[in-house]
């Protein structure tokens, strides 16, 4: 396993982090602690959730995924020896979140109580990445229309100083180590680094955004701030949600698949998509290489990435991509990987 510096920061990561949002629905508490004994034995140290998991949200599972974590963390007793990240809700109206049943906001209170939250599910005394997993204003999210930016009716966002604000005191009583970013764009990211450069809050040292094969949007603005401020990319949906393993084609819904529970596969069933994932795949066939591990170490090779969030529901499926690790992105495959990227673009941005 190789491991790269967390920003600026003393702390190295594997390049591979297991994503957990799949534990508590998907998963079961047992199998949650076998992907994570199998992770940590193939060198993984990097851990990521979230308060809002398990995926979709529910109220009453809600939490489900940091608690699945905790357990493992307590039984292990290896706390010391990972780095565990997870995030606290933007702007939104999932109420249950929240006591009294507040709507979610990145003011001083809503992270003061989603901190306390995480820290009691995951049996920790402290987060070593505190990530806000999303914005606190209107910006375009999730597919869709999903790079289109437009003016919001009013402003009401929480200002990013404030929320800063409350992270520092954070950091500074040792509950949270580093901060970081998800679901940013590029005037957000500057605004972040230029707040800390005048003395505002902790400097954020990663942003985890989407990237795969058939959304390199992030190469667009964000990968050159993630390169030449050490604010490297956590890589989520590298499989863009399993579409591009093909076991969604021509409408094919597999027993137990996310999408086939859950419905939720319309950011990458967008016009184009289709044909984008043939060609990868086909491209794949022809190197004979496993796709879901080409389009794992794809996201992996990129010098702006710190690590590449892989998830899994099977013990089959994380070992194959595990051993991503092993394939070599040359010069050759990237030449063939632009070349279909230069004719199916972002379809599912």
């Amino acid at each position: 396993m190789e491991y790269r510096p967390l920003g600026r920061t003393e702390i190295k990561v594997s390049a591979l982090c297991l994503g957990t949002m799949t534990f508590g629905q998907q998963n079961s508490e047992a199998e949650g602690h076998e992907q994570l004994d199998y992770a940590v034995a193939q060198g993984i140290n990097f851990i990521d959730t979230a308060e809002i998991y398990s995926i979709p949200p529910r109220a009453e599972t809600q939490g489900s995924t940091e608690r699945i974590v905790g357990g493992w963390l307590a039984a292990r007793k290896n706390r010391d020896r990972l780095v565990v990240a997870t995030k606290v809700a933007g702007r939104g109206d999932a109420t249950w979140l929240r006591k009294g049943e507040q709507p979610t906001r990145l003011d001083r209170r809503n992270v003061f109580e989603a901190v306390a939250g995480s820290l009691k599910r995951l049996q920790t005394d402290y987060i070593d990445l505190y990530q806000l997993h999303w914005p606190d204003r209107s910006v375009p999210l999730w597919g869709g229309d999903g790079t289109t930016w437009r003016a919001p009716s009013r402003r009401e966002d929480v200002p990013i100083e404030e929320t800063l604000d409350a992270l520092a005191e954070l950091v500074k009583s040792g509950k949270v180590r580093h901060v970081g970013l998800s679901n940013e764009t590029p005037w957000g990211v500057a605004q972040f680094l230029r707040a800390a450069e005048t003395g505002v809050g902790p400097r954020v040292v990663s942003i985890q955004n989407a990237f795969h094969l058939m959304n390199r949007t992030f190469e667009m603005g964000l990968a050159e701030f993630a390169w030449r401020e050490h604010v490297g990319l956590l890589a989520y949906s590298p499989l863009a949600q399993g579409y591009l393993t093909g076991k969604y084609r021509k409408g094919a819904r597999p027993p137990g698949a996310r999408t086939t529970l859950f419905e939720r596969g319309q950011r990458y069933e967008t016009p184009g998509a289709a044909v984008a994932i043939d060609a990868y795949l086909a491209l794949a066939k022809e190197l004979g290489l496993d796709p879901a591990q080409l389009a794992i170490a794809f996201v992996t090779s990129r010098p702006f990435v710190t690590s590449n969030i892989i998830g899994a529901t099977t013990m089959a499926q994380l070992k194959t991509d595990i051993a991503s690790m092993r394939v070599a992105i040359t010069p050759e495959v990237e030449a063939r990987i632009d070349a279909i990227h230069q004719l199916h673009s972002n379809p599912t941005p």
